[in-house]
């Protein structure tokens, strides 16, 4: 019998593991969607590589890191460059559980990278994964998942509200302070305009993509088939998506009068993304309520950041930072004591009987994780910056478009397909008209 809940847990964790892996599909539509057509081929070439890349990190220092003996207050010191031949108990295979959690590893950075978005440098994308990779995303992993001094005060995180979405999106609003807004997002009188994404349809597909995905990220997250747990927490997480689109498609239509479709979009995210911690520890009718909250917070978020003249453009900070802000707390108001202890990680929310105990853990890790998040990554990226003569590309290439100026060729041809020589005749010339308007740059 064991050998068979050895073989189900560890299939089960597979299957979960190739559904996170699967978002990156996601990943790439959403932002080539929500991003001009000059940037289209850009942003699927370097999701790909860049996800690549994080798995080497991650097998090399990351999982050693996050799970490693012998830990200091940051993060282990063992299990580097994993041979596939250590044990993580007898639950499941130790690889299958590995393939797994690199899999959350690279979701983060794909998010944090969000903040580059049509006007970073090819080499800023590689620097940054790399020191990601090893500097934020362990650190902040170890101390929730790997045993660290959150997971010994008992904070509630199931599938990464905190340590996958928040972390990303703190490293995203740093990229977006140090790169500073596109040409022409924001005008001399702080108004903004808009930048359409090309298009919507790769946006909505892109979306249930990553949430049929999210279904590996959040059940998966049980790593075992003992008492089908797991399809509880499915249950909390499509009602929770499906709360945040409704309130945001609310919402959108009192505030502007109009159903505003990528807002649509960004509230399922958004009540994705708030769920994800507490989809283990809440009653169901809890889930819809945080979905729903979720989905509001997400538009005024995305409103406030841009009347403070962030420009983020695939609102990583709006969808992944604040939401996950909120489903980390969620937890620390709504958690039954039955769950807490029948995952064995913190205790009951305020409104069952807890009081303010796990909503002050909750809200302290958030602090500082989003402290830590975002000064390393800010650090990095200020360091990197000087280190690499800038980090931004100039403007004649980001007028031209990342396509042809950072690869040689575009993801549309057939739409943009002058000669690339006229390409850059057109930049230059772009370019100098735009000096002679007022910017933010």
């Amino acid at each position: 019998m064991d050998d068979v809940m050895y073989l189900m847990n560890s299939l089960w964790t597979m299957v979960a593991a190739i559904l996170v892996i699967f978002m990156i599909a996601g990943f790439i539509l959403l932002e080539a969607g929500s991003l001009r057509m000059k940037n289209a081929g850009h942003v699927a070439g370097k999701t790909i590589f860049t996800f690549g890349l994080a798995s080497l990190v991650f097998w090399a220092v990351g999982y050693g890191f996050i799970f490693g003996e012998n830990a200091n207050i940051f993060v282990g010191m063992s299990n580097f460059f994993y041979d596939g031949t250590l044990t993580s108990g007898d639950s499941l295979a130790a690889t299958v559980f590995f393939v797994f959690q690199l899999a959350f590893a690279g979701i983060s950075i794909t998010i944090a990278l969000g903040g580059f978005a049509e006007r970073a440098k090819f080499s800023a994308y590689v620097m940054f994964t790399i020191l990601f990779g090893i500097f934020v995303y362990p650190v902040i992993a170890h101390w929730i998942w790997g045993g660290g001094w959150l997971a010994e005060h008992g904070k509630q995180d199931f599938a990464g509200s905190t340590v996958v979405h928040l972390t990303g999106a703190m490293a995203a609003l740093a990229a977006t302070i140090v790169l500073k807004p596109r040409i022409g997002k924001f005008n001399s009188d702080g108004s903004a305009n808009k930048f359409a994404g090309h298009n919507q349809v790769y946006s909505a597909l892109a979306v249930l993509i990553l949430f049929v995905g999210w279904l590996g990220f959040n059940a998966g997250s049980t790593v075992s088939v003992d008492g089908a747990f797991f399809g509880y927490v499915a249950l909390n997480t499509v009602l929770a998506a499906s709360a945040g689109a409704v309130a945001a498609t609310i919402i959108s239509w009192v505030v502007l009068g109009k159903s505003d479709i990528p807002t649509i979009l960004n509230g399922l995210l958004a009540g994705l993304v708030a769920i994800t911690a507490s989809c283990a520890f809440v009653d169901v009718w809890a889930s819809v309520v945080i979905g729903l909250i979720a989905g509001v917070i997400t538009f005024f978020a995305a409103r406030f950041l841009e009347a403070k003249q962030i420009d983020d453009p695939i609102f990583a900070v709006s969808v992944h930072g604040i939401p996950g802000i909120w489903g980390t707390l969620s937890t620390g108001f709504f958690a039954t004591g039955a769950l807490a202890e029948s995952t064995g990680v913190g205790r009951a929310g305020l409104f069952y009987g807890g009081g303010f105990e796990q909503l002050w853990v909750q809200f302290m890790g958030v602090a500082v994780c989003s402290i830590y998040a975002f000064v390393v990554s800010y650090v990095i990226l200020v360091v990197m910056k000087k280190a690499m003569g800038g980090i931004r590309v100039s403007e004649e290439e980001e007028i031209m478009g990342l396509d042809i100026s950072e690869h040689g060729g575009y993801g549309y041809p057939e739409h943009l397909g002058a000669e690339p020589s006229t390409i850059m005749s057109a930049g230059k010339q772009q370019s100098t008209n735009a000096k002679q308007q007022p910017k933010h740059i």
